[in-house]
This record gives C-alpha cells, sequence and structure tokens, in this order.
C-alpha cells in the first residue's frame, strides 16, 4: 500500500453523526446513488476532495467509515496544498462558485495532480464558470454533475442553509445584497424540497412593512417550477400534497430572547458549545469533550425535555448501570461525577455506554448551576412580561413593576438587555422617553443598538399610533396544558404548525403563492392525487410533509416544536430549517450588527487628500 493510501482522512474533517436518522439518511442515500454510484464503476480507490461546505455536509450525514466502505480512503482539502497522487482517481463534491472552479482548475492546468477528476456540484453551475473549467479542463473530467444538495441536515427534522452572514444581508439597512442572498437562499430551499422528492405549496406571511419573506416565496416558487420542468427524471411535475411556509424572524421576537429551560436550548444558551462540542471537567480535573449529535441515543433522548425531568432521569440512569453489575446499593446513594467515574473502572465493558451518561451527568449538573445561581430569578419576570399573565394567570397590568425587579439586580448585562426587549415587546413598543431611561439604567448608551435595531426588522421599538402598526399574532388557548410554571410561553411557530396541520391557518394572512392541492386548502376535500379514504383531519394528513423556513434564523425551542408537533400528530411530518440556527446571545449580536457601516464605504479616492 502506498503512503497515500495509508492517510485516511484529513484532521480538519470530523465525521461524527450517523445516517440513521430522517433527513441525514435521505441526504446520504441521495449522495450514495449520485456521487458514490457513478464512481464505483471503477475499482480504483479514490480521493474525495471537499470545498468547507461539503466537508460539513458530509460530517452531518456519514463517518469516515461509510466511505472507506465505498472505495474512498483520503479526503482532502480543495483549498489547501496537495500533494500529487498521479495513479488515483479523485471526487471533487463542492459549490459552484468561481473560487472552487478556479482551485479546480489549478489542479489541472499545467501538471494533473490526479489521473482523472469526477465533478459533482452541490447546486446548478451557472454557464460561465462551467464554460471556464470546460475550457482549462475537459480532458481530465470523466463526469460533471449536479446533484442538487446545498443544505445542511442538522437533525432529523432541521436543516439549514449554513448562513449567519444571510442576516446582515436581508436586515441591514445599508445592505448591498439582500437581492442576491434571497436568490442564494432560495436555490437552497429547491434542493431541500428535491431532495424530500416535494413540489409543495409555498404561503407566506403576510407584512406590510417588510416583503422579505414574499419576495423569498416569490422566488422559490419560481425556481421549484423551473426545477420540476428542467429534470427530465422527475415523475412529479404536479404539485404534491406538501406544504412550504416562509416565516419572517420579526413574527416571534420573544422566542428568540427568553431563558428556555429544556435541555438542548438551555445548553447552547448557557454553555459555550462550539461546533456540538460540549467541554467538560470530572472530578481529578481532567478535561474530556463530547460531541452532542444523534449519534449519541442519550441526547437524543433528553434534548426536548425540560431541566426538571432531565435531573430527574439521572438518578434512574444511574440505577440502570449500576442494576447492570449488581451496584444497586450503590445507585441508590448520591452519585457524584467522580463517583460515576470510579464505578467505570470496574466495568471496562460499559465503559463507552456509560461515557454518554457521565456526559450528560456533567451537562446537566452545569445547567442546574447556572438555572440557581442566576435563571431562576430572571425566568419569572421574563415569562410573566412573555405571556402577558402571571403564573396563576392573572393579566399584567404594569410590566414596568414585572421589569424592575430584573433592572435592580446585579445580574450581567446582556441578561438586562433581554429582560428590556421582552418590556417592550409586551407593549408593541415604548416612548423615546422611558426607552431612553432604560438605555440608562443597563448603562449601554454607547450600545443602542442592542434594542434600536429590532426596527430593522420590523419590530417596533418606539409606540406609534400609525393604523399599518405592528399586529401582535392571535394565539392558541393552551391553559389546559401542564406547563412549569417557569415556562409557560409556547413558541408561536408552534401555533402556526398546529394551525396548517389542522387546516385553520387565515389565507389572508398566509396567502399562497400558487395553487395549492385542494388536501391543504381547509375545505376537506382530498387531493385527486390520494385515495379518498374519508374527511377525518388524519386521513387529510395522511403522508403529508410541512416544510417551514425562518428567514432570519430558527431557536432551538422552535425546531423542538417540528418534533413536539409530528409527534402529537404522526401521519404529517414537520420539518424546519433556517438561514442558520440562532442562540439568544449570537441573535443579539447580529441585531447590534445590522447598525454598522459596510467597509466598502470607507474608500479613498486617489488624487484628494
Amino acid at each position: 500500500m502506498t503512503e497515500a493510501r495509508r492517510r485516511l482522512v484529513s484532521p480538519q474533517l470530523k465525521m461524527a453523526t450517523g445516517a440513521d436518522h430522517g433527513l441525514k439518511k435521505i441526504v446520504w442515500q441521495r449522495i450514495k446513488d449520485t456521487l458514490i454510484a457513478d464512481c464505483r464503476k471503477s475499482e480504483v480507490w479514490k480521493i474525495l476532495i471537499l470545498d468547507q461546505f461539503t466537508t460539513r455536509l458530509l460530517s452531518s450525514c456519514c463517518k469516515m467509515s461509510d466511505l472507506m466502505s465505498e472505495g474512498i480512503t483520503i479526503v482532502e482539502d480543495l483549498h489547501k496544498n496537495r500533494e500529487p497522487v498521479l495513479e488515483m482517481k479523485a471526487i471533487y463534491f463542492m459549490r459552484p462558485t468561481a473560487e472552487c472552479i478556479d482551485a479546480f482548475i489549478n489542479d489541472f492546468k499545467t501538471k494533473p495532480k490526479y489521473k482523472a477528476a469526477y465533478v459533482f456540484f452541490t447546486d446548478y453551475c451557472p454557464d460561465d464558470l462551467f464554460d471556464k473549467m470546460k475550457k482549462n479542463c475537459a480532458k481530465h473530467i470523466r463526469v460533471c454533475k449536479e446533484i442538487n444538495i446545498s443544505f445542511l441536515p442538522l437533525e432529523a427534522q432541521v436543516f439549514s442553509c449554513d448562513n449567519a452572514e444571510a442576516f446582515k444581508s436581508i436586515y441591514s439597512p445599508n445592505s448591498q445584497d439582500r437581492d442576491q442572498t434571497l436568490e442564494m437562499i432560495a436555490d437552497q430551499i429547491v434542493t431541500l424540497c428535491a431532495a424530500l422528492d416535494e413540489y409543495p405549496g409555498v404561503r407566506f406571511k403576510k407584512d406590510p412593512n417588510l416583503n422579505y419573506g414574499k419576495k423569498l416565496a416569490e422566488l422559490v416558487d419560481n425556481k421549484l417550477a423551473r426545477h420540476y420542468e428542467l429534470d427530465e427524471n422527475s415523475k412529479k411535475k404536479d404539485k404534491t400534497p406538501a406544504q412550504l411556509l416562509i416565516v419572517d424572524r420579526a413574527l416571534d421576537p420573544v422566542s428568540p430572547i427568553l431563558h428556555e429551560l429544556t435541555y438542548q436550548a438551555m445548553a447552547y444558551d448557557l454553555i459555550p458549545i462550539k461546533d456540538n462540542i460540549y467541554e467538560y471537567k470530572l472530578k481529578d480535573g481532567c478535561k474530556k469533550e463530547a460531541l452532542l449529535n444523534e449519534e449519541d441515543e442519550l441526547w437524543v433522548k433528553l434534548r426536548h425535555m425540560h431541566i426538571a425531568e432531565v435531573t430527574g432521569q439521572i438518578p434512574k440512569l444511574v440505577k440502570e448501570i449500576s442494576a447492570s453489575r449488581g451496584e444497586r446499593k450503590q445507585a441508590d446513594e448520591k452519585i457524584s461525577i467522580g463517583g460515576l467515574s470510579q464505578l467505570m473502572k470496574k466495568m471496562p465493558g460499559f465503559r463507552k455506554q456509560m461515557t454518554q451518561k457521565t456526559v450528560h451527568l456533567s451537562l446537566a449538573e452545569d445547567l442546574m448551576n447556572h438555572y440557581q445561581k442566576n435563571v431562576e430569578k430572571l425566568c419569572k419576570a421574563e415569562q410573566d412580561l412573555a405571556v402577558g399573565a402571571d403564573a396563576e394567570g392573572q393579566k399584567v397590568k404594569d410590566p414596568m413593576r414585572t421589569l424592575l425587579p430584573v433592572l435592580l439586580h446585579p445580574h450581567d448585562t446582556t441578561d438586562k438587555i433581554r429582560a428590556v426587549l421582552l418590556y417592550i415587546f409586551s407593549l408593541n413598543g415604548t416612548t423615546a422617553e422611558n426607552l431612553n431611561k432604560l438605555i440608562q439604567h443597563v448603562k449601554i448608551e454607547d450600545e443602542k443598538g442592542y434594542i434600536l435595531n429590532w426596527e430593522h426588522l420590523g419590530v417596533p421599538i418606539l409606540s406609534t399610533p400609525s393604523m399599518f402598526s405592528f399586529r401582535k399574532q392571535s394565539r392558541r388557548d393552551r391553559s389546559d396544558e401542564e406547563t412549569y410554571k417557569v415556562s409557560r410561553w409556547t413558541p408561536i411557530i408552534k401555533d402556526i404548525m398546529e394551525d396548517v396541520v389542522e387546516n385553520k391557518l387565515e389565507v389572508k394572512e398566509w396567502p399562497y403563492q400558487s395553487e395549492c392541492p385542494s388536501v391543504w386548502n381547509g375545505s376537506r376535500a382530498v387531493s385527486a392525487r390520494q385515495k379518498h379514504k374519508g374527511s377525518s383531519p388524519d386521513d387529510l394528513r395522511s403522508g403529508t410533509r410541512l416544510i417551514l423556513f425562518v428567514l432570519g434564523g430558527v431557536t432551538y425551542s422552535e425546531m423542538r416544536c417540528a418534533y413536539e408537533v409530528t409527534h402529537a400528530n404522526k401521519s404529517c411530518e414537520v420539518i424546519i430549517g433556517s438561514t442558520h440556527i440562532l442562540t439568544p446571545r449570537s441573535l443579539l449580536e447580529d441585531i447590534y450588527n445590522l447598525g454598522k457601516q459596510p467597509m466598502e464605504r470607507f474608500t479613498i479616492e486617489e488624487g484628494k487628500p
């Protein structure tokens, strides 16, 4: 075996998550059916060359062992210097951008680095770039295809465009690439629909102030029509009984700001988790890292539970471990992280399984420390302001009385900003005089943008008598649902999901961009494409999908809602996605940065003093 064959994987590629869940399974299957199937005809071992996005894409849906079993032994970075391996064929999987095309051409223009190239683009390659590649490298290319996957499958029912910069491009008043960004997002949404084999009816939220949702809906609908016209292999030219809803971030400014107390949302809010990696310490001071993803069955089981339920689960988990080795007596006692470490040493056969449980013991402990130290004091005020009533159902008559204890307590500035925003949202905007007092109290006179820049999203910060003023979304009655007093708020998007599934979403507020099958039009008529089984809601929903796209970022609590509504309705699967995933702190930074001027403005003209 050559030196090249022995190099299995480049260090920057962390193959981690499994392919056994929903969207990930669909994406991995599509990659196998296209990219890998075309290359399998040759017995020769191959090199896989990826750009930054496709590295993340493959990492999200397969492991290195999956690639190895398909004859791929080396994974390389397209944009880094690579040694030539002339006896091997190379698979290029990349975005159709000028930067990627130039890097590809450099590999073959003067002296070829590989025996041949199999080129696969995530999406449609513009004619000028395709012609440039063909002109320089045609004789080296064996295959050139577009496989229509330009989104990341983050979870079984969650996808991302992996574009946090889109927030500024869309909402900044100084944006110079808004239309270009919306075009790119639309292309990505179309590839999601194609991967799911759906041609959905497209709807958007009517907004008298901002029309970004409407623009995106138009783009997606037109591009879907073009896609299914051009796709010769597609048998599905008619609309399918699926709906795609375009939701703007302004629909619900509250959910991203509240302290959410379900396990996953709480973890990403309070703990510095980067690239899904949680760092923790054992009692002996030893540092460990854990990847929080769907490979970890315990994470999948716990992630949407309230922290109170998670902490209740931990003694049971410890008992399970102990029971497997007859250690019941020890399990009944209080077991710390250190104690569990000692237990692990006695049970080497169960170390992998127990490592997962150690991780979640540590994470739950971390979260409870944060909660008891700080968050608990914030939750009652936040919930009262968000819901507009206290835990006993009494209406909040004076929101300022609810806010004051938070402002007077030595919470950190970010927590105070979050509380002030919830106060302003509860009033649909406040007076300039009141706003200035609040800004002075929180001591952010030089950082007013954290609050003022919400106006760029169409969220009112200053109250206005205008007849076109921001109207709050009417809420579903959940008074009969059991909730924790510190977690009474339900994300607005869950109301929307449930209204769609029950055919109750107002067409005036949520118009269709184009005609949709009657199965979804609220008339209780069944699409001609479906067999008529009856008129019950379950019959109507059979085999349907609801896809929600949140323009401007989606929260972990909103992601949870997709699973909850799917679980409650069984036969309707809810898929949710966005430009990127939000945490409260990342959103506040995005909001603040909307006020910054683009660098392009600061140019010095030649010859002028």
